[in-house]
């Protein structure tokens, strides 16, 4: 006895041939793309900690600058521009970091900038962040 039920199912099944590909696709690609979010944001957020630390020790670097003939003769803590950007560019050469050097007064800024390349968004055409990080430093007696 042939059972009616059994090509009433198999017809079913065919009918809905394709539907559960193209939904996996989507569910994949959806998956990829969160984890390349958590992932790439998470190294993206490493670089950026990794470029202000860099910037901070530039600064610092640079506001050991000071102008000791005028620190002996009056007391008063003055750098020395020229001799504070290139004493926080040669740590930042140090490190293997790029990035700019401005001298204002008593005060060091330094902004690193880097290029923190993706593992997971490069996926969906999202190769490379870029980053930046600042610090400020300037003399103080010790």
């Amino acid at each position: 006895m042939k059972r009616p039920t059994t090509s009433r199912w198999r017809g079913w099944w065919r009918a809905d041939e394709g539907q559960v590909t193209a939904f996996v696709v989507v569910l994949v690609t959806g998956i990829l793309v969160l984890a390349g979010l958590t992932l790439d944001g998470g190294l993206a957020l490493a670089a950026k900690v990794r470029a202000t630390g860099q910037a901070e020790s530039a600064a610092r670097a640079g506001a050991q600058a000071i102008d000791l003939s005028a620190y002996r003769g009056t007391g008063t803590l003055r750098l020395v521009p020229a001799q504070a950007v290139a004493n926080a560019h040669a740590h930042l050469a140090t490190e293997g970091a790029t990035g700019t050097v401005t001298v204002t007064d008593d005060t060091v800024t330094v902004t690193v900038t880097a290029v923190q390349r993706t593992q997971l968004l490069g996926l969906v055409g999202i190769g490379s962040f870029q980053v930046h990080g600042q610090g400020s430093a300037h003399p103080q007696r010790g």
